[in-house]
């Protein structure tokens, strides 16, 4: 068989089920992806509901009494998401929720983007507008005012961008501006069932998406093209695709890529770190593995990404700090002759991050940070190894914290001739 004029090649084979890479020219890909034997993996989701949402606001105005917060400010993002279902974007025209101790939420928008707004908004509030000649710092410092909140401790979420806080900070002087994160990060760093069920499911469609695009992999295929059919089958499988990067050979030395042009070749490392949104919550799993036969030095480096996955995944105890986690990988490679520390090759990057609505949350498995881990917490576990100038291995899957220790959201890979397991 003869595909593009090159002879075809069974590259992949026993890693991937008998799938086959073939040879293609360069930039030889279809126009059109054909999913049609995928079906959606959502028809059981259950999105966020009112019950929830309101247990959400609870434990928010517990944690300000308990912290003495008056009020908190919070702009457009995943917060604004979590606590009012409010799906917006952060512009010059200022929307913003105040989330009272005692009482039901403010909103301030823009008077044309009333109708908008309430679109998403999913919780009983007060909505008060401004128009274009107005000032949208007055409505909220007058909204404090009238809720006799003008003198207290506001709490500001760490995204509320300078101009919004410096202008609520002037316009009520009397007013203590502090930090919201003894109160945010209180409820959003302890995932409920409902939340990891999402996440649950993004994983899984993220496997799922892996799995059917690995057997299409083709060499002479560039990170765009193998993205494109992540992209495909994700969205598919009923995800929403938030992020497919993919790095090929040399570039998978360095994390986050490079600019340089990469193709997939025989012998050399894919890289690929994708991840979905269900309900907006996401996930994020990296495979790395090798179209034909693995260099002796690859396959050594990826079973020592494998073991730190182990010792890491096997060092999160509930009340361990999150800290601990990185010193004990970091520690395991050291003794393998890698870093020390941050020094390269070796490990570049923290052990794991914290994940839920946003891709990256706190807190962060990483050296220093004392935050002890508690049932609902959820990270990625991905200590990859980087070599400059030769290639680098990332193996990421996710866990979430129980009473009784961690679980994993996917499981990781068994080998790197079986990477998707």
């Amino acid at each position: 068989m003869k595909t593009g004029g090159i002879g075809r090649r069974e590259l992949l084979g026993g890693a991937l089920g008998g799938a086959a890479l073939s040879l293609l020219p360069a930039g030889a890909f279809a126009a059109e992806i054909d999913t049609s034997d995928l079906a959606s993996m959502t028809g059981d989701v259950k999105p966020i509901d009112a019950a929830e949402r309101a247990a959400r606001l609870e434990r928010a105005q517990r944690l300000m009494h308990e912290n003495g917060i008056a009020a908190m400010l919070i702009e457009p993002g995943a917060s604004l998401v979590y606590f009012t279902g409010i799906e917006w974007w952060l512009s010059e025209r200022l929307t913003a929720a105040i989330l009272p101790a005692r009482g039901e939420a403010i909103i301030v928008t823009p008077f044309f983007e009333e109708p908008s707004v309430r679109q998403s908004l999913a919780i009983p509030a007060d909505v008060r507008t401004w128009n274009e000649d107005e000032d949208p710092i007055a409505r909220i410092a007058q909204a404090l005012r009238d809720r006799g909140l003008a003198t207290g401790r506001i709490g500001i979420e760490e995204r509320v961008r300078f101009f919004a806080s410096d202008g609520l900070a002037h316009a009520l002087p009397q007013a203590k501006l502090v930090s919201a994160n003894p109160v945010v990060r209180g409820c959003r760093m302890r995932k409920t069932a409902a939340e990891i069920a999402l996440m649950q499911k993004a994983s899984d469609i993220t496997i799922a998406a892996y799995r059917w695009t690995a057997p299409r992999i083709r060499e002479g295929m560039t990170p765009h093209d193998i993205g494109a059919l992540m992209d495909a089958a994700t969205r598919k499988l009923g995800g929403v695709t938030e992020f497919n990067l993919i790095l090929l050979g040399e570039a998978a030395a360095y994390p986050h890529g490079s600019s340089k042009p990469q193709r997939v070749r025989e012998g050399e490392i894919v890289l690929m770190d994708c991840g979905c949104t269900v309900e907006g919550y996401q996930s994020d799993i990296s495979r790395s593995f090798v179209p034909g036969r693995a260099p002796d030095e690859v396959r050594r480096v990826w079973e020592t990404v494998a073991q730190g996955q182990r010792i890491a995944f096997a060092a999160a105890k509930p009340g361990t700090p999150a800290g601990a986690i990185d010193d004990a990988v970091r520690a395991y490679y050291e003794r393998q002759g890698y870093g020390p520390g941050y020094r390269l090759p070796g490990l570049s990057h923290r052990t794991g991050h914290g994940i839920g609505l946003d891709g990256h949350e706190p807190v962060n498995l990483v050296h220093g940070e004392t935050t002890p881990l508690a049932p609902g917490m959820c990270f990625s576990n991905e200590p990859g190894l980087y070599l400059p100038g030769k290639f680098g291995v990332r193996l990421e899957d996710c866990f979430h914290m129980t009473e009784s220790g961690p679980k994993w959201f996917s499981e990781p890979p068994p080998s790197l001739d079986k990477p998707f397991g």
